[in-house]
């Protein structure tokens, strides 16, 4: 069966380049938005703590930015009152977090690989990466921590070690930084786009090529600010490939590897594509699998090691719940 390139019609658009990638080392001190028609009229503090939703930045702290200056509509401070019109530009410069003690936690981890630059996790469905204000346990920092003792500090006290992110209810595999050039090392090669990332999904419905790229620009959903979709406005390029692995008639199982790593870029390209990761509660439909969250599974990771330049590829088998699902499809 031949391969689909889907996104065509939205690809070759001219796109304002904003929101940050899921690689942490590459986020901006400065955010920018443009209100459309949907925002227009909204509270200036709400508008940007919905902005800020999956930063779990609460709508106080929201207000104590405006109030200090770090958050300017068309240049100019305002109240977090303010309603805002179409056309106004709002501009975050997002300031230093303060010094947050996160506590080490003998969390249980499942450690593919580890040396004193780098440490590579299969991280379980349902825990969070890293901690946010007002959320600093639980985390694979927090077990990194207890683990480890040390981490880079590239990403600060709340992100010490991290370098790219996957969801909380996406299982799979993580590495994590040791000492800060092993982050800058791991960082740049997750920009040049020269890490490895593969991952196992299972979609809904009949997927008719065995083979297929989403190229999509991803940026915020206007509609619902917690959620990315395919956009042209205030976006970045996305880019996933995928191949069939098995088909089920009212499922698929895909093979996916990642070009770019937007946030929630999987979900969103095969959402966009009509095909939505079944069990995700954000993307998916209601009537799906049983499983706590999406059907997604980090499976391969390789990168150059940081000190010695040698390529290292790891492979984490299907979780035992996802595995469950597929053996049920099968038996039917």
């Amino acid at each position: 069966m031949d391969e689909k390139l889907y996104g065509e019609e939205i690809m070759n658009t001219e796109v304002e380049y904003i929101y940050e990638d899921d690689s942490v080392a590459e986020s901006e001190d400065v955010l920018e938005w443009v209100i459309d028609e949907h925002s227009a009229g909204e509270r200036l503090d709400k508008f940007v703590s919905e902005a800020f939703d999956d930063e779990a930045v609460s709508r106080t702290q929201i207000q104590d930015w405006i109030k200090k200056g770090a958050v300017l509509v068309n240049g100019a401070e305002t109240k977090p009152k303010h309603k805002l019109l179409a056309g106004d530009v709002v501009t975050v410069e997002v300031p230093e977090a303060e010094p947050t003690e996160i506590v080490a936690e003998p969390i249980p981890l499942e450690i593919e690989y580890e040396d004193s630059d780098v440490i590579v996790i299969n991280k379980q469905r349902g825990l969070v990466v890293h901690p946010a204000p007002g959320h600093s346990s639980g985390t694979v920092v927090n077990a990194l921590l207890y683990h480890c003792k040390d981490l880079s500090g590239i990403n600060g006290s709340i992100r010490p070690g991290i370098v790219h992110r996957i969801d909380k209810d996406t299982s799979g595999l993580l590495m994590a930084a040791k000492n800060d050039n092993a982050h800058a090392s791991l960082s740049e090669q997750l920009k040049e786009h020269s890490v490895t990332r593969k991952y196992i999904a299972l979609v809904h419905g009949n997927v008719p090529h065995d083979r297929g790229t989403v190229d999509a620009p991803i940026g915020r959903d206007e509609r619902d600010r917690k959620m990315f979709t395919v956009t042209d406005k205030n976006s970045k390029h996305a880019v996933t490939h995928f191949s069939v692995i098995e088909r089920f008639g009212d499922y698929t199982l895909l093979e996916l590897q990642l070009e770019t790593g937007r946030t929630h870029q999987i979900r969103v390209h095969m959402k966009y594509i009509g095909h939505p990761l079944a069990g995700d509660p954000m993307y998916g439909r209601s009537k799906t699998v049983d499983l706590n969250g999406q059907a997604l599974h980090a499976a391969v990771l390789g990168f150059k090691h940081p000190r010695t330049g040698e390529y290292l590829e790891f492979e984490a088998p299907i979780p035992a719940d996802m595995e469950h699902v597929l053996h049920s499809l099968r038996q039917r």
